[in-house]
C-alpha cells in the first residue's frame, strides 16, 4: 500500500528535471499522475518511466499559459480518474537581463508562466474542489487535497538581473499563503517550495552560449562554470541539489504525513 494510493495528481512541466522527478515519486507513493509539459515527446517519456515502474500516468502536453490550458488540464484528471487531490504548479524558466535592458515582453513572460498560470489552475480546480468537500463531508468524511506551488529564493531573497523572476516567484508566496486561508475550510493544504541551487539543464555549468526556445523565444540556459564553482562554496553542503532531491521536499508535502502543514513556505537550499 502507497500513501498516495486512489490520489489522483496533476504536475506542471513534469517532462524533464524536478517536474519529472516530482511525477515519478509521486506515482511511484501510488498517485495516479497526469503529466504536462510543452511538448508531446518528453511528457510522454515521463509516463513511460511510470508505467514501466507500475504506475499510472497520462501525458497532456500544452503551455500552461495558454488561456484555456488551466480548465482543460484540471478537467483532463477528472474525466479520466473522477477525481483531484494533489496539484503542482511546476512549470516554468528563467529569462534574466538587468532591469535596464529587460523587455516587457520579458518581465511578462515570467509573470505569465509563474504567477498567472498557477493562479488559473487553482481557479480551475475551485468549483471541482469546493462542490467535493461538501459532499465528502456530507458523508462523514475528511479527505485533505493538497497544492504545492514551486518558488525560488529569488523570490524569496531577491536575485540580480532576474526582476521578472523574482517578481513572479514572490507573488507565488503570496498566492500560497492566501490560497491556504481561502481553502483552509475545503480541507486543502496549501504550500510553496522555494528551491536555491538545483542541478538541472537550466543551470549546469557550461562556458558556452546555450539556447531552448520557449514558445518561439530564444532563451539562453546554463551557468558559467566559475559561477557555479563560487555558488557550490557558499552553500553549507558543499553542492547543488539533486532533481531527486528538490522533488522529494515537494512530494513530503503532498503525502498524508504533512495533514496539518498549511500556508508554508519551504526553502531547499542545502542550509545556504
Amino acid at each position: 500500500m502507497g500513501m498516495l494510493d486512489g490520489k489522483v495528481a496533476i504536475v506542471t512541466g513534469a517532462g524533464r528535471g524536478i517536474g519529472r522527478e516530482i511525477a515519478t515519486q509521486l506515482a511511484g507513493h501510488g498517485a495516479k499522475v497526469v503529466v504536462n509539459d510543452l511538448d508531446d515527446a518528453p511528457a510522454n517519456e515521463t509516463v513511460d518511466a511510470i508505467k514501466a515502474a507500475g504506475g499510472e500516468a497520462i501525458a497532456y502536453a500544452g503551455s500552461v499559459t495558454e488561456k484555456d490550458f488551466a480548465e482543460r488540464f484540471v478537467q483532463k484528471a477528472i474525466d479520466t480518474w473522477g477525481n483531484l487531490h494533489i496539484i503542482v504548479n511546476n512549470a516554468g524558466y528563467t529569462w534574466d537581463a538587468v532591469i535596464q535592458k529587460m523587455s516587457e515582453e520579458q518581465f511578462d513572460a515570467m509573470i505569465d508562466v509563474h504567477l498567472k498560470a498557477p493562479w488559473r489552475i487553482c481557479k480551475a480546480a475551485s468549483e471541482f474542489i469546493r462542490v467535493k468537500s461538501k459532499e465528502e463531508a456530507e458523508k462523514g468524511g475528511v479527505t485533505v487535497r493538497k497544492v504545492v506551488n514551486i518558488s525560488s529564493v529569488s523570490g524569496t531573497r531577491g536575485n540580480a538581473g532576474q526582476t521578472n523572476y523574482s517578481s513572479g516567484k514572490a507573488g507565488v508566496v503570496g498566492l500560497t499563503k492566501t490560497l491556504a486561508k481561502e481553502w483552509g475550510r475545503y480541507q486543502v493544504n496549501v504550500n510553496a517550495v522555494a528551491f536555491g541551487f538545483i542541478q538541472t539543464r537550466l543551470t549546469e555549468a557550461t562556458d558556452e552560449k546555450k539556447m531552448i526556445d520557449v514558445e518561439g523565444n530564444k532563451v539562453p540556459i546554463g551557468v558559467p562554470t566559475q559561477n557555479i564553482a563560487a555558488i557550490e562554496r557558499m552553500i553549507p553542503m558543499g553542492r547543488g541539489g539533486t532533481p531527486a532531491e528538490a522533488a522529494g521536499a515537494v512530494v513530503m508535502l503532498c503525502l498524508p504525513l504533512s495533514d496539518y502543514v498549511s500556508g508554508q513556505m519551504l526553502e531547499v537550499t542545502g542550509g545556504n
